[in-house]
């Protein structure tokens, strides 16, 4: 069937022509094409065309030369010179989708199927061979961007010993890649760039583990390579090694050769080499170079960091004006940070205002506070180093930085900064009152301001220990500014202070409400619940407080403590442990654990962390009463006297330190030594009843004529005691009775060592020749009595009667060395053949056998 055809002139130039030439040989019999009915009878059919009513016919013959199937070329061609479609069978289908829409050149009938799903599943693109050399170099060079990437993430995460293993394995690839593209000799170039990473990174990780010399090496083999395109900037890398390195010299030569690799263009990276020409020469102490350098920086691209160190510069060589003019050139440096307004609410813009949450504290807002920070910490610090130096006194120099920072409108709000850090300067300087009246100025400032002030106010009163004014103070904060934890805190420190602990602990409880991060809250509740015996909440506290402050003494021994408390033995050692290795050396902490280990019955570990604590701090009583002990319970009295010896130099007016002194010298045998200690302390103390008893003893057992003299004033001085206890009675109770005479069947009085509460001695002996008589007995502690272990308390070695520790209980049991009274002699000094000394032992000594 021929149809009228509307014929469009034939031009090279438009693509679309030849579509309309028809070729009467595929002419097919419309009427009964199926898919042409079914078209028809859908809306789109009966819709008639707006521009022709008949439905154009692609032809078969030849096409011209501008046809958008010749140029495209997209498709196979057939044994008859046209292209086809996927949907012819055994032919695939064309590569891309560029065709005239609504066109096709398949015969007629033929619907169109674009997964060929009528003929079967469409054959497979062509696959590449995957051991072809090509594919073998690009894989090769695929896993070496893969080990420079895991290089850089693991110095990212401090993992620099990995981060260098990667770097490693990167260039040992690297090196193969080479090879292999050099085996294939197909004219491709090595690639530079991921030589150059490969290089850059290694050096970089050399640099990271502080393997400097290797890292100057692999950055000389970049720079040397004329390939590498402006590698010469990583001499800036080599001078921060040779800085790292103090060779200063070096490193300002290879800075500089950095900065004439860098265009004029760059000011910026131009302004931080000379910064850090800068800093080496303010390292070398050549300030006036150092001023040079960081000048031309101010003038070329002024920031707060070089005119910082500029100020720091000045001030070292005591130019007063410069360093006024440079902290006027600080105030002026741009933030480059937009408006502050941008980031208010708009009242009528629901939109906007959802958008300003978003960017509230996005990351760019984030830079743009940190920025802000670090140019106010620069000014705040500049100011503290000039104020003392610009003008005659400190206050007066913190005045005139005052006034040029309300000159300047970024920096407004920090006037009131520096005036509360004036008072703090008046603290440092112990000028309490001028403090005060400095921080009195502001009550009648803006809210934050004041609240600020009150608190330091309310600080300083409870350091004075003015706790109605500390309250009156934190009131005062509180009120001006109701969520400050810092008030809250003082508050709490007031109520607590006068014995209200549940209050204390509301108001912390209410800091950490406002403020979770304040860790003095949290150190004070944890301590209020202590004080209060929930110790179980005071632990939980300081575990917490442990997970914030990690290295914190003060947290770690109440934690330590707390675990002590509720008798949990082993986590108690665990963190006292735990705390020696943060202080070592604190000879508290270490008797603590020596304390622990001795309750336990480690004596072992007991004397090495009490035998540390002495050494750190060897004026500690308990630990010398400790320690001595310890060395008369093992039996080794000679190392005793060692340290009570030193009691006694500490506490020369304690007389037991010296008896105990005597009282070793006589146990390990050396009588003559204990006589002329004994003989020492009586001179010293010519009163003390245990002194004389005890030469009466050694004199007798010597043989000694000074034995009858020394009974005398033992007779005297006993006497004299109990005239004391007769008129001190109503006062000393029992202390009386038990020092009163005990009869007439025994001459030996036992009394407490180290008071004037001796006992009396046997100061007779019968007969006139003198050269005999009845011997002083011992305590009970030199027949083998010792004290109990863990009480604290510690028997002399010649006294029945313990005295009490000094300031807590500390175990100093032993067993008399001598033994059993009967089992060996008391003295060295009986001849063979002597008489027993016992003869007047059960004798009543009248007072006619007592020397005239």
């Amino acid at each position: 069937m021929m149809r009228n055809v509307h014929l469009v002139p034939e031009d090279e130039d438009d693509i679309y022509s030849g579509y309309n030439d028809y070729n009467p040989q595929f002419d097919e019999d419309i009427d009964n094409d199926e898919g042409f009915q079914q078209a028809v009878k859908t809306s789109h059919g009966r819709r008639p065309p707006p521009t022709a009513s008949v439905k154009p016919v692609l032809g078969a013959g030849p096409r011209p030369l501008g046809t958008a199937a010749q140029r495209m070329k997209t498709g196979m061609v057939s044994s008859m010179g046209r292209p086809t479609t996927g949907a012819q069978e055994g032919v695939a289908r064309p590569m891309t989708a560029v065709r005239a829409a609504g066109y096709s050149s398949a015969p007629r009938g033929m619907q169109f199927d674009p997964l060929n799903q009528a003929k079967g599943p469409a054959p497979p693109l062509e696959a590449k061979a995957e051991d072809s050399p090509e594919e073998k170099v690009k894989q090769l060079e695929k896993k070496v961007m893969e080990l420079v990437e895991e290089s850089c993430m693991a110095n990212s995460r401090a993992e620099f010993s990995l981060a260098l293993e990667k770097a490693k394995e990167a260039g040992r690839q690297e090196r193969q890649l080479v090879r292999q593209r050099e085996q294939l000799a197909s004219g491709e170039q090595i690639n530079l760039d991921l030589t150059y990473s490969v290089l850059f990174n290694l050096a970089n990780q050399y640099a990271a583990n502080e393997m400097y010399n290797e890292a100057l090496n692999t950055y000389t083999v970049i720079v040397k390579n004329k390939m590498f395109s402006n590698a010469g900037r990583l001499r800036v890398n080599m001078g921060n090694i040779y800085f790292k390195q103090r060779n200063y010299a070096k490193a300002i030569k290879f800075y500089r050769m950095a900065l004439d690799q860098v265009p004029t263009a760059h000011k910026e990276m131009r302004a931080r080499i000379m910064q850090n020409i800068a800093l080496v020469f303010i390292r070398m102490g050549q300030y006036s170079d150092a001023v040079t350098t960081l000048e031309h920086v101010m003038n070329e691209k002024p920031d707060f960091k070089s005119g910082f160190n500029l100020i720091l510069c000045y001030f070292a060589l005591g130019d007063r004006e410069k360093m006024k003019k440079t902290f006027q050139r600080l105030l002026n440096c741009a933030l480059n940070i937009d408006d502050e307004d941008k980031y208010l609410p708009h009242p009528d813009d629901k939109h906007y205002n959802m958008i300003l949450e978003v960017i509230r504290n996005d990351t760019l807002r984030q830079m743009e506070r940190e920025k802000k920070t670090y140019a106010e910490k620069c000014i705040m610090a500049a100011a503290k180093v000039i104020a003392p130096a610009i003008e005659s006194s400190f206050a007066a120099g913190y005045d005139w930085c005052v006034e040029q920072v309300k000159t300047s409108p970024s920096f407004l709000e920090m006037a009131n900064d520096l005036e509360i850090n004036k008072a703090i300067m008046y603290l440092k300087q112990k000028d309490f009152n001028q403090a005060v009246e400095t921080l009195k100025s502001f009550e009648k400032k803006d809210s934050k301001v004041a609240s600020t002030a009150a608190t330091n106010l309310s600080f300083l009163y409870f350091l004075e220990n003015e706790i109605g004014q500390a309250d009156k103070y934190a009131e005062v904060a509180m009120t001006a500014d109701r969520y400050n934890p810092s008030a809250l805190v003082n508050k709490g420190n007031c109520v607590f202070m006068q014995g209200e602990h549940e209050r204390a602990r509301e108001f912390y409880q209410e800091a950490l409400r406002n403020d979770s991060t304040c860790t003095e809250a949290l150190y004070n509740l944890g301590l209020t619940y202590k004080k209060i015996g929930r110790l179980e909440d005071s632990l939980d506290c300081f575990l917490k407080l442990h997970a914030i402050l990690r290295n914190s003494a003060q947290v770690i021994y109440q934690i330590a403590d707390l675990y002590d408390l509720l008798e949990d033995t082993a986590q108690a050692t665990e963190w006292f442990m735990q705390l020696i290795g943060v202080v070592p050396t604190d000879a508290f902490v270490l008797a603590r654990l020596g304390e622990i280990y001795d309750n336990e019955g480690d004596k072992t570990q007991a004397f090495q962390y009490h035998y540390e604590s002495f050494r750190y701090f060897p004026s500690n009583i308990e630990i010398i009463e400790w320690l001595g002990a310890y060395y008369i319970d093992s039996q080794f009295c000679e190392k005793a006297i060692h340290y009570f010896e030193r009691a006694a130099v500490i506490q020369p007016s304690q007389v037991k330190w010296q008896l105990m002194v005597a009282s070793c010298h006589r146990r390990s045998g050396n009588y003559q030594q204990a006589l002329e200690t004994y003989k020492e302390i009586h001179s010293k103390f010519p009163e003390n009843v245990e002194c004389l008893r005890f030469l009466v003893r050694l004199c007798n057992d010597l043989g000694l004529k000074e034995a009858q003299d020394y009974a005398t004033k033992l007779k005297k001085a006993e006497k004299a005691r109990e005239l004391r206890e007769q008129q001190d009675g109503s006062h000393r109770g029992d202390r009386a009775s038990s020092g009163s005479r005990r009869g007439s069947g025994r001459g030996i009085r036992e009394h407490s060592a180290g008071s004037d509460r001796a006992s009396s001695a046997d100061s007779g002996r019968g007969g006139s020749g003198g050269s005999r008589g009845g011997s002083a007995r011992a305590g009970s502690a030199s027949r083998g009595g010792s004290a109990r272990s863990g009480s604290g308390r510690m028997r002399l070695p010649d006294s029945n009667e313990p005295y009490e520790a000094t300031r807590r209980e500390v175990d100093a049991s032993y067993v008399d060395p001598l033994g059993a009274a009967a089992e060996r002699p008391k003295t060295a000094a009986r001849q063979r053949g002597q008489q027993p000394e016992d003869e007047f032992g059960d004798e009543e000594l009248g007072d006619d056998l007592l020397p005239d």
